[in-house]
């Protein structure tokens, strides 16, 4: 058992969907009784039971591009991957989540899903008004992009926008949540450039762009005292920006993702935009960087960044024209379990960085991210040991494709609980 205090062998006692206790193992059950129905026992040997992920980095999509990603199929991926709560981004559905109307509609597509769902509120401009009713209905925190964030209904912010935005949120002392990325630190991409190459896009979104994102969020922390919250950070040049923040005491907090953890642009094939998204993935220095700066606490947590579209926007080989989102709900526990264990990272930082930080960030800690009593027994039972090869065809998100396809990845879920409700078995 991954435990608060440490990582132990114990027994979980559940009722009602809850942990009532966490105890040292019963030895005394007869052999006769273990998985017995009529003693509700369940021996799960030497396999891992953790906290189930909370990954609150999720784009579903639905309504409105229901077709790119539904909440049923976002449900199974996230059960299959030993998620248990999904914080859902206010983009790419339409409507944008940046009304009450647009939360409501959300929430009523969400009731498929198989796992526990959590929204973010949208800040987009013009939408001040809109914080504190948003705030009211439930949001967790506030998203928003402050480059172009791909789709129409959903328009950046400037500077402007968030101070008029941040004393709404400042006063809730909700998160926001920003895609840092500084719009004119962007570099053109020249017409002559090969669009089939990596280096096209990654040299059109330098670490600039992320740095100077981030040295505005933090002027604007140091400010409002409003919890800022950077989403997948991908450049070792902005750690210590980053570093400075959280020894300064501002309320600055900052994720990474699987795949900036996992890949290289050095094997990023021509034409492989699988791989596109934005901030890029960069070199294997900056991959170290992250992982060191996980363990330092310079980063917070690990969230997913799923965001799947039609196969047909991700074809081509074109970096220019493809949709820069990588597809990996499913995969986020093996992909950092693989790298960590490299590393002689243990199981409870890894249960750190995917349930009990981003449990924290969403305002979810007295219920999510731990298994400790009073909270839902929200568990993710697996075997740290088990080698696998990814296959995107078994894979559960509505369209398969996924730049892990044929990957070897360490650490495979056997069982998945919501609330003590068994969501998902592996066969």
């Amino acid at each position: 058992m991954v435990l608060p205090d440490g990582v132990r062998p114990a027994d979980i006692h559940i009722a009602n969907g809850l942990i009532t206790s966490v105890t040292s193992p019963n030895l005394q059950h007869p052999a006769s009784d273990i998985q017995s129905p009529a003693s509700n026992l369940h021996d799960l040997g030497d396999l891992v039971i953790m906290p189930g992920i909370v990954d609150t980095h999720v784009h579903v999509n639905e309504p409105g591009r229901t077709n790119w990603e539904g909440f049923e199929t976002a449900g199974a991926a996230a059960a299959a991957g030993g998620v248990t709560t999904i914080v859902d981004m206010p983009l790419n559905s339409v409507p944008a989540t940046t009304t009450v109307h647009a939360l409501q509609q959300k929430r009523h597509a969400a009731r498929q899903a198989c796992v526990h769902v959590e929204f973010w509120g949208g800040v987009v401009p013009g939408n001040a008004s809109q914080i504190e009713p948003l705030a009211d209905a439930g949001v967790r925190g506030f998203k928003c992009f402050l480059s172009p964030s791909g789709v129409e209904e959903f328009v950046c912010v400037d500077e402007g926008d968030l101070r008029a935005a941040l004393p709404a949120i400042a006063m809730r002392d909700l998160p926001l949540l920003v895609h840092a990325e500084w719009p004119a630190s962007l570099r053109p991409i020249p017409v002559t450039a090969d669009a089939r190459e990596y280096r096209t896009w990654l040299d059109s979104r330098p670490d600039a762009a992320e740095c100077d994102a981030i040295a505005m969020l933090v002027a604007l922390c140091r400010e409002y005292r409003a919890r800022i919250h950077v989403v997948h950070v991908a450049s070792a040049a902005a750690l210590p920006l980053l570093g400075d923040a959280r020894a300064e005491g501002l309320p600055v907090t900052a994720e990474t993702c699987p795949h900036y953890l996992t890949f290289s642009a050095a094997e990023i094939p021509a034409g492989g935009t699988g791989f596109k998204c934005a901030p890029p993935i960069r070199d294997a220095a900056t991959r170290d960087a992250l992982w060191m700066a996980l363990e330092d606490g310079t980063l917070d947590l690990v969230a997913s960044d799923h965001s799947p579209c039609p196969p047909a926007m991700k074809e081509g080989g074109d970096f220019v024209k493809a949709w820069g989102g990588i597809a990996s709900l499913e995969l986020g526990l093996a992909a950092v379990w693989t790298g960590a264990s490299v590393r002689r990272i243990g199981l409870d930082r890894v249960a750190q960085w995917l349930s009990s930080a981003p449990a924290a960030l969403a305002g979810l800690r007295d219920a999510k991210g731990a298994v400790a009593p009073g909270l839902d027994a929200d568990l993710v039972v697996w075997n740290p040991s088990a080698e696998w090869v990814v296959d995107q065809r078994r894979l559960h998100q509505r369209h398969k494709a996924t730049p892990y396809h044929g990957r070897k990845l360490r650490g495979r879920v056997f069982e998945t609980y919501v609330r003590g409700r068994l969501v998902y078995r592996d066969t």
